[in-house]
């Protein structure tokens, strides 16, 4: 487990943390964020041909990977470049806490600004309290709601849309 009082560091991902990455989103797999199911052996690669290195934030605690964030194009449309998306955000239950969500969340806005974008925009599941408190603590609105678009363990969720200006 991460020692609490090491600061967590944020840094582009390499191709070599692939296995980590792809291993850390298998511990991290929860119906409380997921639309796909569990993930199974045999593993995919964490880097694909739609997925790479360059559009994805790691955080560290000392040396370890504990999370990472996706941050994409939301359509390859080229009236749709000034906007980045948040794709994918993950924080391992020991780091939990820990700043590390909000750190990640943080650098993808500034990596978005960085890139020229003047939004970001994400989606979220309605029953992810967590997640939703802390994108709007980090001035995301929700800006539409697809009502019961995932049906997930038996239960209808929401697909909430939120968004900010840079």
């Amino acid at each position: 487990m991460p020692d609490p009082f090491i600061p967590v560091a944020i840094r582009a991902a390499q191709p070599a943390d692939d296995a980590a990455l792809s291993l850390l989103d298998r511990e991290t797999w929860s119906t409380l964020h997921a639309v796909m199911p569990e993930p199974q052996p045999p593993y995919s690669p964490f880097f694909g041909d739609r997925d790479d290195p360059r559009d994805t934030l790691v955080a560290e605690l000392g040396h370890q990977i504990v999370g990472y964030v996706r941050l994409g194009l939301p359509t390859p449309l080229a009236s749709n470049a000034h906007v980045r998306q948040i794709q994918g955000l993950a924080v391992h239950d020991d780091a939990r806490g820990k700043g590390v969500g909000r750190a990640l969340v943080r650098a993808a806005i500034a990596e978005a600004r960085e890139r020229g974008a003047r939004r970001i925009t994400l989606r979220v599941l309605g029953h992810n309290t967590p997640a939703r408190a802390l994108y709007a603590s980090e001035g995301f609105v929700v800006e539409g709601v697809l009502p019961q678009e995932f049906l997930i363990g038996g239960e209808y969720v929401d697909d909430v849309l939120m968004g900010s200006p840079l």
